[in-house]
Order: structure tokens, then C-alpha cells, then sequence
């Protein structure tokens, strides 16, 4: 199929060329074009990170058109309620509310516990069931378009990540941990298991982490980076000053380079004012991470989103104003983790363990260093400790521009594979697990062609309004936490945006052997993928998970004892599939077929039974099209789809004539390398 223009993207998204009005700063980013020396991330020559504090992507994000939010079709199945959106709190029923900043304080909506023990209860091994009861309630309130403004046109002008999940279901300091070193040392050889904000303080030399961090990395490399924090504000947002050896330049080599770049940079003009004079003077570190003070971190408490608007905008003017600077770099925008406000896509988590030892999954790769020692108390020895809630991530240069979605499964280790295909450093630090199941964030630019795209023409917001809109709502009780069986699920807008090409090509496949149903994962795509699976017979159970490596498989057992079970099976990006018997003659089944290039499914009908079968494939979405199909005993018999006028998205059900208690369903997206468009459907009922 033709590569998508830019054109094509808007006309399929229902949106004009030209319609979108941004904010001054990003209508100035937009129309910066990109470096194209070698049209590759090599053009890459500044990478600037700025990670905010506490927001859920659902808490910000939920609501846009396009993106994997309160549309999502295919959701975690609950043991209690009929939607992951109807949470508990005991006996109570909490749904997603509307932070309305009209109707109360929604921009300084408390905070909420977001711990080591809570962050792991509430994420329940991906039950998913009772996060208010963890959490609070006011961690169910959500944000729409008109308290967002700066950060919706910021994503409508670039391009967000809507699969990037922070690292750990724990606090603060452990998720920085991995954006500046890759790990938290989970068994305990360097000084952790790092599981608490207890380094985030400048503490004794000998009490500190011993683990290398990629700062020093890339300083042994001859690699330039800077820490722009002001020492004043919001110091235990740095994660350096919690190592031995950040500690020993503080305390007795402040002519070091660990100490002049990681640390004395907060105490000399090294805040956002020293940031841009060393954009407008071309001395931008090859590396730079920027920690805002907390009045502008978006942290619940201090900040609010209004505030984390302007100061993101005030790191995005600096930039715009060295047009020869922005146009070689790179800026990341995420959140450290999710404070305690929900999201409700499952993390790719390794697979967890139960209290009898029994694994509840599998994995192809090595994922020891994904679980906490066994010998800490439980219940969290030896469970999974990330990757953590959904965060939001901003992908902004001129490489990234154009409103596009990209789903591909990251967290914050993601931004040092980054930075390792740029400037050739190895993070060994990451682990096996993290660096098969997490990209390195390259699906979300277009480094080949980065100056075609037609590009409409974000709101500008002064430090006095931000503040100022902040104390207004300060004034205003909390916003209502609404309860109960009569309140509304949240929408979503409708619509699609642009999607960045994935790097996935997955299927699973069932047989029932004896009175076994045998699930088979397979993985023929080029980026490794987490199968979760949900019995639905048994939903109080840990749901299993299987986590595969590009070009492998792993097999899966559950009981189908008289051809009754109900497997329910998500993946990344809205890849679905669900088998249900409740109890046929047995010997049906059908297989997913790919032909890629010519953007058609295929669903293969099996009958290795002894009469004629009748298999009905049903359009569940996209499309009228479907299928009856006769197959003799012991043949099978082929449907064939064009799926390419929905961007290639596909969703069917498959019955058999008889067999009243059998059905399958089969959605998601057939990858083949060129971009598309977000899932049309989202919103839709499934």
C-alpha cells in the first residue's frame, strides 16, 4: 500500500488542513523544519528531558479524540463490575468524574497516596478492581480539553505516546532512578532495592547508591549533559544526589564534573533563565535533563496543570528562539509516575507470582531483574515491580510533528535507549526484560521524510494568568466526587489521528487437547509483546501474563473440562482476541492469517469434526463485510478481508451454526510498516 500523506491523515481524520489554531510558541515549533544531513536520528544533535510530576494518562488524557482512553473497546474484565471504569471502594461504586474547573477546584485537585504498597494494591497484579479503595477517591477525576488546553494543542501539534507507562508501581525517586540509570537495583547488590523517596535527600557519602548512572556514562563517553535544576527548589526531584558518588563530589571534589554538571548547575544561572542562554548562545549540552521547581512540576499540592502548561511552554519558547538549535533536537515531556489517579491499561509487567509460588505466566526472556527479592516481607517479595501506570509522553522536535499517536509499548528506560542509538552509550543497566518488551522510542519519528508533512498553522499562556488561574481555583471547594449506580461513564471524542507505524505482528492460537484449553503466543513482528490473558471463569484469580520476544512463542494451559472455558486476551495497541466455549462438540477452531502487503485478513475455519460445519464470520466494526462458510470433515475453508479503507483495523466474530456455546473474536491492527490512523471504532460499543 502507498505511504498515507499527511493530506490523506486529515481527510480521514474529519479535519481540514489548516483548521487547528495552536498557541503561539508551538505554531512557531511546528514550522521549524528539521535537520536532514543523514535522515537519521544521527541529525539528532540535542536531547533535552523534562519529566513532570504525577499524572495518570487517563487522568489527562482519557477523553481526546484518537488516543487509547475511556473509548477503549476491549478492556480488563472485572470479577465484580462490568466495566474496569465502575471501580470499588469497599462496597461503594466510583466512576471517572469530570475535574470540572467550572464547578469547583479541579486545577488543585488533591493529591492521592502513591507508595510502594498502595501503587501495588491498586494495581492488583492487573485485577484492576479496587483502585479508589487504594487510592482515594478523587484519584478516579479526569481532565477534559478546557483545562488542558496548552497540553492538547502540544499533542494536536507533535506527537503523544498513548502506551508509555512509567517504570515502577511506586513513588517519585524509583521511577527517576530508571529515567537516569535503568534500574532501582531490585535485588539489593548496589545499595537497593530503591522502592521509597528515602535517598531523595543529600545524605551521608556511604549511605548512598553504588550503581553507575548514564550521567557518568556519558561523561566517561565525552558526551556533554547538564542537570538545569535551580538547588533551591524542588532538590529531591534529582535523583543523582541519592548516589556515593554525587554525595563525594558535593562533599570533597566540587571541581568534579559530577559535581559542576549534576549538581553546582543548581546553584549557578543553570535554572530555565540559564537554560536559554545556553540555547541562545549554541552551547546546548549534547544531553540536558531540566527539573522544574515545584510550583510549576503539575504535582498535585504545589502545581497544577495550568502551571506545568506555562513552564513547559517556557522550555518550548527557549528552544523556538534558536531556530538552528531546535531544529537539531529532541524534547521528551512525561511524568515521573501517576501520583494515584487511575488509568486502565494494563503495564506489561513480567509475570506475577501467587503466594503458593505458582508462576501465572511466562516469559521468553530473563526477567529476574524485573522482580523484588524474594526475602522482602510480603506480599511484595517476588512480585513484578513495573513497568507502572500509563504516563503521558510528549515527543517534540521537528522530526515528531503532525498530531500523530504512537503506540508502541515504552516506559522511562525507553528515553536511555534513546539516547543510546543516538550517541552510541550503553545503559547495562536496563534489563533484559525492559529492553524486549520496551521500545526505544524511535517508532515515534519520521527521520526520512520529516519536512513533507502539510502542518496546520499552541494557546500562549504568561506566568501571571498561570498563577493566577491557580489562586482563583484555590478559592473553590474540591470538585464533587460523585457516587454510585446511576452515574455516567466518561466519553471520549470521536474521531481518529494520524498513527505512527508499530513494529508488531502477533496472534495467538487455541486447541483444546483433552481437557485442556492450549493457548499458543506468537510472535513473528520485530519488537517484543505482552499477552495478557483474563479466565473469565475465574476472574478473582491473577491474570496470567505472557511476555514474548519478536520471533518467539510461548504455549499456555487452562482447564476445559466438558469444552467449557473463556479466555480473554489483550496486547498492545488494541490487539484483542477472546475464546469462549461453553461446552460443543468440539473439534472447530479457526487461525488469523496476515497478508501484509496487500493489507487483507485472513480467518481460516477448521473442522475436524465428522459432519458438515456452518462457521459464521461476523463484522464486529469497520466494515458489512462477512463471511459464510461450509467446511467439510477434516477440511478448512478460507474469508479473506480488505481492510486498508480502515487504516487497516479489523474486528470479527466467528460462531458455528449448532455450536450455540463457541465463539471467537479477532481485532486489532494489521502492521506493514507505513503509518495509518488510530482505531476508528474507539468509543464505539464492543
Amino acid at each position: 500500500m502507498s505511504k498515507l500523506s499527511r493530506r490523506s491523515f486529515l481527510h480521514m481524520s474529519g479535519i481540514a488542513a489548516g483548521g487547528w489554531v495552536f498557541p503561539g510558541c508551538i505554531e512557531k515549533a511546528v514550522e521549524i523544519p528539521a535537520h536532514t544531513a543523514t535522515r537519521s536520528i544521527m541529525d539528532v544533535e540535542h536531547v533535552v528531558i523534562l519529566i513532570q510530576e504525577n499524572r495518570s494518562f487517563d487522568h489527562y488524557f482519557g477523553t481526546m479524540r484518537g488516543v487509547r482512553g475511556f473509548g477503549d473497546r476491549f478492556t480488563v474484565p472485572l470479577a465484580e463490575e462490568t466495566s474496569v471504569f465502575r471501580q470499588r471502594s469497599g462496597a461503594e461504586v466510583i466512576l471517572p468524574y469530570h475535574l470540572d474547573s467550572t464547578a469547583g477546584n479541579a486545577q488543585r485537585v488533591a493529591g492521592t497516596p502513591h507508595s510502594f504498597v498502595d501503587a501495588h494494591e491498586a494495581w492488583d497484579h492487573g485485577r484492576y478492581g479496587r483502585w479508589p479503595e487504594w487510592k482515594e477517591p478523587q484519584s478516579m477525576g479526569y481532565y477534559k480539553r478546557a483545562e488542558l488546553e496548552f497540553q492538547f494543542a502540544l499533542a494536536e501539534a507533535f506527537t503523544l505516546c498513548d502506551a508509555y507507562f512509567c517504570s515502577g508501581h511506586t513513588s517519585t525517586n524509583p521511577n527517576r532512578l530508571y529515567a537516569f540509570t535503568g534500574t532501582i537495583d531490585s535485588l539489593g547488590q548496589n545499595g537497593g532495592p530503591a522502592i521509597d523517596n528515602s535517598h531523595d535527600f543529600l545524605g551521608a557519602i556511604e549511605s548512598g547508591y553504588t550503581w553507575k548512572t548514564y550521567a557518568e556514562r556519558l561523561e566517561e563517553a565525552g558526551i556533554s549533559w547538564l542537570v538545569y535544576q535551580d538547588y533551591t527548589d524542588n532538590f529531591s526531584d534529582n535523583p543523582l544526589i541519592g548516589f556515593r558518588s554525587f554525595r563525594k563530589a558535593f562533599f570533597e571534589d566540587q571541581e568534579s564534573p559530577l559535581f559542576k554538571k549534576g549538581i553546582e548547575s543548581r546553584l549557578s544561572n543553570k535554572t530555565l533563565d540559564g537554560f536559554r542562554e545556553d540555547v541562545l548562545a549554541g552551547r546546548l549540552p549534547q544531553v540536558s535533563w531540566i527539573i522544574g521547581p515545584a510550583d510549576y512540576s503539575e504535582h498535585p499540592g504545589p502545581s497544577s496543570p495550568v502551571q506545568g502548561a506555562w513552564y513547559v511552554q517556557q522550555v518550548l519558547e527557549a528552544l523556538t528562539e534558536n531556530p538552528e538549535v531546535f531544529a537539531r533536537t529532541v524534547l521528551f515531556v512525561t511524568f515521573d509516575e501517576n501520583d494515584g489517579f487511575f488509568d486502565h491499561v494494563p503495564p506489561p509487567c513480567a509475570p506475577s507470582r501467587r503466594d503458593d509460588g505458582v508462576l501465572m505466566g511466562a516469559s521468553t526472556v530473563d526477567d529476574t531483574g524485573e522482580r523484588y527479592d524474594e526475602t522482602l516481607t510480603e506480599p511484595l517479595g517476588g512480585h513484578p515491580h513495573g513497568p507502572g501506570v500509563r504516563v503521558p509522553m510528549w515527543v517534540v522536535s521537528p522530526w515528531s510533528r503532525g498530531g500523530f499517536v504512537c503506540s508502541e509499548s515504552f516506559d522511562h528506560t525507553s528515553i536511555l535507549r534513546f539516547l543510546e542509538a543516538r550517541f552510541g552509550v550503553k545503559e547495562t543497566n536496563i534489563s533484559p526484560y525492559r529492553r524486549a518488551m520496551c521500545g526505544d522510542l524511535l517508532s515515534a519519528f519520521d527521520f526520512v521524510t520529516p519536512n513533507d508533512e502539510d502542518l496546520p498553522t499552541l494557546p500562549s499562556l504568561s506566568q501571571d494568568e498561570a498563577d493566577a488561574i491557580r489562586a482563583e481555583q484555590e478559592q473553590l471547594a474540591q470538585v464533587t466526587v460523585p457516587t454510585g449506580e446511576n452515574g455516567a461513564l466518561p466519553q471520549q471524542e470521536t474521531g481518529t489521528r494520524p498513527s505512527r507505524a508499530l513494529p508488531y505482528e502477533l496472534e495467538v492460537r487455541c486447541v483444546v487437547e483433552g481437557d485442556e484449553a492450549v493457548l499458543s503466543f506468537v510472535n513473528t513482528g520485530k519488537a517484543g509483546a505482552v499477552f495478557h490473558v483474563y479466565d473469565r471463569l475465574a476472574l478473582t484469580e491473577i491474570p496470567r501474563r505472557y511476555a514474548v520476544e519478536a520471533g518467539k512463542s510461548l504455549e499456555g494451559r487452562w482447564s476445559a473440562a466438558g469444552n467449557q472455558y473463556s479466555l480473554f486476551v489483550l496486547g498492545p495497541n488494541g490487539f484483542h482476541r477472546d475464546f469462549v466455549d461453553a461446552g460443543s462438540q468440539g473439534g472447530i477452531e479457526i487461525e488469523t492469517m496476515y497478508d501484509v502487503e496487500g493489507s487483507r485478513l485472513g480467518i481460516r475455519c477448521k473442522n475436524a469434526g465428522g459432519s458438515v460445519q456452518r462457521f459464521l464470520v461476523t463484522p464486529r466494526a469497520y466494515t458489512e463485510k462477512g463471511a459464510t462458510l461450509d467446511v467439510d470433515p477434516g477440511k478448512t475453508a478460507d474469508a479473506w478481508f480488505d481492510v486498508s479503507e480502515s487504516g487497516r483495523w479489523y474486528d470479527f466474530a466467528v460462531t458455528v451454526e449448532g455450536e450455540t456455546g463457541f465463539s471467537r473474536r479477532v481485532a486489532g491492527r494489521i502492521e506493514n510498516g507505513e503509518p495509518s490512523i488510530t482505531d476508528p471504532a474507539m468509543g464505539m460499543p464492543a
